[in-house]
């Protein structure tokens, strides 16, 4: 049954929580049959966690947030001690940096394994005893969230290091919708969402009005074929359509084509978890950092949309409109809605305010619980190791 874990019940709670451990668990295992289950045989890059480290982190979270019932991400906001000696000291993401994650000398992968059994155990006996009230239930849908959107950054880690999904899992492709361009009427957008009832991110607060011009946008989102034109046309020896940080980015990439594209020939492959297939004319390209896109729509005399434009569409609900196959790209900087304030977790959105960019949507590899056209996601403008793409507005 498909339910948003926004206003999931406690009894759909305690499902989602166990599917998404193991999911989780089935996503390591694909780490662990490449021997990537121990840090020190993982690539140090700067866009992924060790997936040992990834693992107790998830558990760690839960356990900080649920068990020990922390009030905030601060240091000293959770009651006791970690169930693991050095719980706090490992998996703290908040304490820990990213660098340091390779060389914290973490326990075997059965005890880290070990951990979120137990974790789990003590999470759903603590639920079930729950009330069900939002204020009661917050924390469960905070840690569902994260262990979600962790999953889901197990799935890219997997092609960033080319391994195969583990069975019952495959790279299905974005479906090929019918292109075509759709005019919106605008008007005034109530952009993010209302407090209660039920679970809301701090960057989607406060919900406030929002005027949106009239403006044309793709049903769909740019295609491998589309964007093969562009880079047929030289679009990555050019420097006219780059803006100064794009040229910057290039200057630092070995790049004539989007990260997984690999040329045979006349004929364009790609390279999708550790596997070389050809590139489907018809699919939404994908990874794409911000700088690509933003270049394939000077090149197209187009541009991308603004946040307030993606979610209005969204709402909007045409039938010829589609989103959900990748993340996608917007003209927007991440930057509070007015009167923010960070909530328990006060690193999820704060800290990345003016230097990432907003990304909307959702990829195939979103958990159906996840999704809301209100979602905000974000990254760093030179990603393209993420499942996103970008469609494009009439200038």
């Amino acid at each position: 049954m498909t339910f948003s874990f926004r206003t999931a019940t406690p009894r759909e709670l305690a499902g989602a929580l166990e599917n998404a451990r193991d999911y989780t668990l089935a996503l390591f295992s694909a780490f662990a049959a490449a021997g990537y289950d121990e840090p020190v045989r993982v690539p140090p890059l700067p866009t992924v966690n060790p997936p040992l480290w990834e693992l107790g982190h998830i558990a760690w979270f839960a356990e900080w947030y649920i068990l020990r019932e922390a009030s905030s991400s601060a240091p000293d906001a959770a009651h006791g001690h970690s169930l693991l000696t050095k719980g706090d000291d490992w998996f703290d993401s908040n304490t820990i940096p990213h660098a340091a994650r390779w060389s914290l000398g973490l326990p075997p992968a059965g005890q880290i394994k070990t951990y979120c059994h137990e974790v789990l155990d003590r999470v759903l006996d603590k639920l079930g005893r729950a009330s069900g009230d939002d204020a009661a239930l917050y924390p469960y849908r905070l840690a569902l969230a994260h262990e979600d959107m962790h999953g889901e950054a197990f799935f890219y880690t997997l092609q960033t290091l080319g391994v195969e999904l583990p069975p019952g899992l495959d790279a299905r492709p974005p479906r090929p919708w019918a292109e075509g361009e759709i005019r919106f009427p605008g008007g005034t957008l109530t952009m993010g969402s209302a407090d209660g009832p039920g679970f809301v991110f701090d960057n989607e607060r406060l919900a406030h009005p929002v005027h949106v011009p009239s403006f044309v946008m793709d049903s769909t989102l740019v295609t491998n074929q589309q964007y093969a034109e562009f880079v047929a046309d030289g679009g990555y020896e050019k420097p006219q359509f780059w803006s100064r940080a794009g040229r910057e980015w290039l200057m630092r990439q070995e790049h004539s084509a989007p990260r997984d594209w690999v040329r045979d020939g006349r004929r364009w492959h790609c390279v999708r978890f550790g596997r070389t297939t050809s590139l489907a004319q018809h699919e939404a390209v994908r990874h794409v950092c911000l700088y690509e896109a933003q270049a394939y729509c000077m090149w197209a005399e187009r541009r991308l949309p603004t946040e307030a434009e993606w979610e209005y569409a969204a709402m909007a609900g045409h039938p010829a409109w589609h989103w959900g196959d990748l993340w996608e790209w917007t003209c927007s900087p991440f930057e509070p809605y007015p009167g923010f304030e960070p909530d328990a977790y006060r690193e999820y959105s704060a800290p990345w305010f003016d230097t990432h960019q907003a990304v909307r949507g959702a990829s195939f590899a979103t958990r159906n619980r996840l999704r809301s056209p209100r979602f905000r996601n974000f990254y760093l403008p030179d990603r393209n190791d993420i499942l996103v793409g970008f469609r494009t507005c009439a200038l």
